[in-house]
Formats: C-alpha cells, structure tokens, sequence
C-alpha cells in the first residue's frame, strides 16, 4: 500500500453510528434526529448508519425503523453514504427492511445474525443467504460476538461473498485484532471490492494499515471533530499528531465501559454535549446514576472535549 493509497483510504474510512433520538415520552423525535445528522455531516464521516446498534434498532418496530430508514435517504448527504440496519430475529423481516432501504435508495445495510443461541457456521450461512437471495441490497454482515455469543468465521465471510455479490463486507466488532487480520487476509485477497472496517473505535489505524477499509464506530457519534482531526494528522503525514489522537481514543474508550449497555453513556454524553436535548432510551434501559454522569465529564474533560451542559 503506497502512502497515496493509505490517505484515499483514510479520508473515506470513517462511518459514523448516528443514536436515535426519543422525545420525553419515548417517541422517535424526528427533528431532534434530522438536527443531529446536520450536525453530523460536516465533520467529515464518509458515510452514516442510521438505525443501528448505537441507533437501538433491536427495540423499534418496524414501523420506526422504516421511518428512520426514509429520513436518511431524504437528508441531504451531500456525497455521504447512507446505510441502514436491517438486523431482526426473524428472516422476513430483515428481507423487508432491506428492500425498503434499497427501493429507498440507501447504499446497502448491514445484519447482525441471530442471537440467544449459538450458531453453527452452516447455521450463520443459511441466515446471510436467505436474506442475500431475497434482495438486491447491499449487505454488510455485522460480526458481534459479545453480543451474538459467537463468531463469523473468516471461512464464512468468504463463502457467503463468492455465492452473493450483494453481500459486501463486514463490520468485526471484536477486540482481537487476529480475527479482523484473518478476514482481509482471506477475503480482501480473493475478492478486494469486499470490505472489512473494525468495530472498535481505537481499532480503526491498526485495520487501515492491516489492509482493512476503516471504522464503523460509536464514538465519532460523541466527538466527531476529534476524528475528524485525526483524519487530517494522517493525511498530513503527521506521526506526532496521529499519536496524540491514538491516545486520545484509547483514552476516550474508557467510556464504554461505564454502563453495560453503553448506549445511556452515548446519549448522556451528548446531552452533557449540549447536542441533544433529552437522554431518553427505550425501555429497559435506565438512566445513569449521578456518579456515572460524573465520569463520563471526567473522561470527556480528559480528552480536551468541549462541555456543553
């Protein structure tokens, strides 16, 4: 990879996860969404994925989701991608979510496989080709272990990408860099159209310069200007700055680990932010406890992120 190479890759590597905003009564707050991907779009992310996990997407109806799913086609992206999440237990549904983003015009979606139980490989491909033959969307497959109770398999990846020219690439939200490394190895070099972006957030150089395309990560959603930032110090050749931004992630990290699930930290960063007015989730999630918002102020404090509240 020549240095050119590296800088087209890292300029259009960065895909953000917009959350989904609810008004006070736990109702999807469609201006309150569409005031946030306008603040979004400016910072430089190469493409949005509305509707996702950051998004909630495992506790909206179908109904929301397609009214997420029609917002991202009509924003005006000014050359951003928009994807959408398509992930249901049940086959039918995710056929019908990614139809309607594709009659939408969205630029594919990505699927989580099922979980609850443990999936066989055999079992992982038959989910990915059903819904793979059933549409003409683009298709990322989400690989979450932590949340799936297993892994899609490098051999998977590739099986299912040489049957379905649909199915495009893989979001590897895992923190073994190993198994991302495996994947660009095994499917990029056979088929190099395919792409592989890391789920992790401090993951996204390593999988740059592993071969991989990028990022596919939450915290772009809180600091967007911190990656947007970083992204200069690589096209600037700027090894003191990339370093600096590395740490400032690394550090930044700290906040996934404050609640399990970390989405209520995602949404009360922002509103510390001042971005969003409400940090309401859908049920079951709670609310943070008083000593939990005090930490997220303290790791926000740490990177140089600008306070709002």
């Amino acid at each position: 990879m020549n240095p050119q190479e590296l800088k087209s890759i890292l300029s259009s590597g960065l895909l953000s996860f917009p959350i989904t905003d609810f008004n006070a009564q736990g109702d999807f707050h469609r201006e309150g969404y569409i005031k946030r991907l306008e603040w979004l779009a400016p910072y430089g992310a190469s493409a949005l994925f509305a509707a996702g996990g950051t998004g909630e997407f495992f506790s909206l109806d179908m109904k929301t989701s397609r009214q997420i799913i029609q917002m991202a086609a009509e924003f005006p992206r000014q050359g951003i991608k928009a994807y959408a999440g398509a992930s249901r237990m049940d086959i039918d549904e995710c056929v019908e979510l990614a139809n309607y983003a594709d009659e939408c015009g969205l630029d594919g979606v990505m699927i989580i496989s099922p979980w609850y139980f443990r999936l066989t490989d055999e079992g992982i491909y038959t989910f990915y080709s059903q819904i793979a033959r059933r549409t003409a969307a683009k298709i990322f497959i989400y690989n979450f272990p932590e949340r799936t109770g297993y892994s899609v398999s490098p051999e998977v990846c590739l099986r299912l990408a040489r049957e379905f020219p649909n199915i495009v690439g893989l979001k590897d939200t895992i923190p073994d860099t190993n198994h991302t490394s495996q994947v660009i190895r095994q499917v990029k070099s056979e088929l190099p159209y395919f792409e592989v972006f890391a789920g992790y957030d401090n993951n996204f150089a390593h999988n740059v310069l592993s071969g991989g395309d990028g990022c596919i990560g939450g915290l772009s959603n809180i600091c967007p200007e911190l990656f947007r930032d970083w992204m200069q110090a690589f096209n600037d050749n700027d090894l003191q700055q990339i370093s600096r931004y590395q740490q400032k992630v690394d550090g930044l990290m700290d906040i996934y680990a404050i609640n399990d699930p970390f989405i209520p930290t995602f949404k009360k960063a922002l509103q510390l932010r001042g971005i969003i007015q409400s940090d309401r989730c859908t049920p079951p999630f709670s609310s943070l406890a008083t000593c939990q918002t005090e930490s997220i102020l303290r790791i926000l404090s740490r990177a140089g992120i600008e306070i709002n509240a």
